[in-house]
């Protein structure tokens, strides 16, 4: 989830389709540098090593650091859904840096896991939600989104991916809430938002083929913080609601 920079790779523009459930795995696998905020609504950024995991298994089974891990119930010709599970990253002390390290919680990565539902309208464009919950905690989490291939630039595939998010209350308040203790130090008013929106992103995919099993895969994604989240004093006094993530990886083919 690309609210809580909670992937573990924000790249995806080459997907592998195996031709028949049956089939032995088709996988790319790789890793790379991501570039991203400290924390959901930082105005400073952390890079760190990322992997890179497309791996489309026997029996509808997908695996993504992207998308996470779907089980296809549904598989029609356009309609597709099923299980759904991802993981999302948290903040540390460090990544928080002063003045809030001490004051504001650190968070802890969490799982969370929940059902999709997606539909192809055309060969290149994909409509598709995901409604999911932590499975420790309260947070609740909806996705909407578009993906569009874009025409190919030679070997280079691309495309286009607009997303929409809220998330409920425990959620909201997990990661921009501000209790009246933390206010007090912070000097900045308390904030307990409730459910509601919480972002819109657009993000550019490509995949760079460097021969017939190697390539690089690259990811721009610009967030826009929404509502509650970048009113919330975390993001107005020490962020900001723009987000910008950035991925470069280099990826194998199996």
């Amino acid at each position: 989830m690309r609210a809580a920079a909670g992937l573990l790779c924000l790249l995806a523009a080459f997907h592998a389709r195996a031709d028949n459930v049956t089939d032995g795995p088709n996988v790319l696998l790789g890793g790379g540098v991501e570039r991203m905020p400290a924390w959901m609504g930082s105005s400073e950024h952390r890079n760190q090593a990322v992997p890179y995991i497309q791996a489309e298994l026997p029996w509808h089974v997908t695996l993504s650091t992207l998308d996470g891990l779907t089980v296809d119930l549904i598989h029609g010709q356009q309609w597709h859904g099923g299980l759904y599970g991802n993981y999302l990253w948290g903040r540390d002390h460090d990544e928080l840096g002063a003045p809030l390290a001490g004051v504001v919680d650190s968070l802890a990565p969490r799982l969370n896991g929940g059902g999709y539902l997606e539909y192809q309208a055309t060969v290149q464009l994909n409509l598709g939600a995901t409604l999911s919950h932590d499975t420790q905690g309260a947070g609740a989490y909806l996705n909407v989104y578009a993906d569009y291939d874009l025409p190919a630039l030679g070997y280079i595939e691309h495309s286009l991916q607009l997303q929409w998010q809220g998330m409920n209350g425990p959620a909201m308040r997990r990661f921009f809430g501000v209790t009246p203790g933390q206010a007090a130090k912070l000097g900045v008013v308390p904030w307990s938002p409730g459910a509601g929106s919480q972002q819109v992103s657009l993000e550019y995919d490509a995949y760079i083929p460097t021969s017939v099993h190697t390539g690089f895969a690259l990811a721009v994604n610009y967030t826009r913080l929404l509502g509650a989240a970048a009113d919330s004093p975390l993001v107005r006094s020490f962020g900001t609601p723009n987000q910008l993530t950035t991925t470069l990886a280099f990826v194998y083919r199996l």
